[in-house]
Parts: C-alpha cells; structure tokens; sequence
C-alpha cells in the first residue's frame, strides 16, 4: 500500500511540475473585438508596434489612481516615445453609460494614447484584470512579459526602465 502512495504521490508531483511548464507557454493578447474613442471596432489580438514595445493600461473614468497613472506617464510619453518607441494602448472599462465621458477625460488631460473601449469587459476577462489599474508590458512581438496592478509614484520609472531593458533585448519575464 505504501509503494502505491509514493507512486502516486511521485506522479502527482511530476504532474504537476509539468503543469507548471506547459503553463509558461507565451502568452499573447487574446482576439476580442472592441471599439476604439472614434466607434472603430479593433481586434486586440492585432495592436501592435512595428517590433517596439506596447503597453496596456486597464483603467476607468472612476478609478483615480488610474487617472493619475495615465497623467504620470503622459507627462514623459513623448520623451519615452522618442527614446524606445513605445506605445501606450489605454484600454477604458467603462460601461455603456459612462463612455461618452471618456473621450471628454482624454482629452481633458491631454492624453495622446490610442484609446480603446471595453463596454462589455470581454476584454478586461480575457486577460483576467481584476483590479485596475492593471497594466501589462508586451515584448515587440506581441508577447506579455510583464505585468502589475496599482500605481503609486515612481511606478512609471520602473515601467520605462523595463522598457529599456526589453529594447536592449533582455529578458524581463517576471509576470508580477
């Protein structure tokens, strides 16, 4: 009985780890069709950047620290752009009734990231956020190598020096 236990317990474990690497498999952004700020319909399976590195902001017109994430980085966007291509996608997970006013916010505080709309959170559930603001870093193949939820001061230097890091080709796959 006990050579029946270890083996299965030995199995259980060599299933397990190997669960565990089949887990690490390249994780890319799921195909969900969305609307851009204009009404366009987007699938977000194809944002991209020509090989630069993009970075996805999950955030809404109520959430605050959201806001204050999207003015930080904006204040230094340009700079970022310049120096390491990146491009922001602002993914709003507004409902129907609040997204007349996020074109408004946008504009308001001078944001000039593409804006997508995320009425119907299919997006926001396919790439499980849960709590915003939920930002994920994706290599310039389209890959996500990195990820975090909240923002406080100084996120955004973290942010670009892992943007840095992925233009030098180093391999920042930490999946916080």
């Amino acid at each position: 009985m006990k050579k029946i236990l270890i083996f299965a317990l030995c199995f259980f474990i060599a299933t397990a780890s190997f669960s565990q690497t089949s887990d690490a498999k390249v994780k890319k952004l799921p195909a969900v069709t969305i609307k851009n700020i204009e009404g366009k319909s987007i699938n977000t399976s194809e944002i991209s950047n020509n090989g630069k590195p993009i970075i996805v902001s999950f955030w809404a017109l109520w959430c605050k620290p959201c806001q204050k994430e999207l003015s930080t980085i904006n204040e230094v966007y340009d700079e970022w752009q310049k120096e390491t291509g990146v491009k922001l996608v602002a993914v709003s997970i507004d409902d129907a009734r609040s997204t007349a006013r996020v074109k408004p916010t946008a504009d308001g505080n001078n944001w000039g990231y593409e804006i997508l709309l995320d009425v119907n959170s299919e997006f926001k559930r396919a790439m499980n956020v849960n709590q915003i603001p939920h930002t994920f870093l994706l290599n310039g193949k389209g890959e996500i190598v990195w990820q975090h939820t909240s923002f406080s001061e100084g996120s955004e230097l973290e942010l670009i020096e892992l943007v840095r890091k992925l233009n030098k080709g180093e391999d920042i796959s930490t999946n916080k």
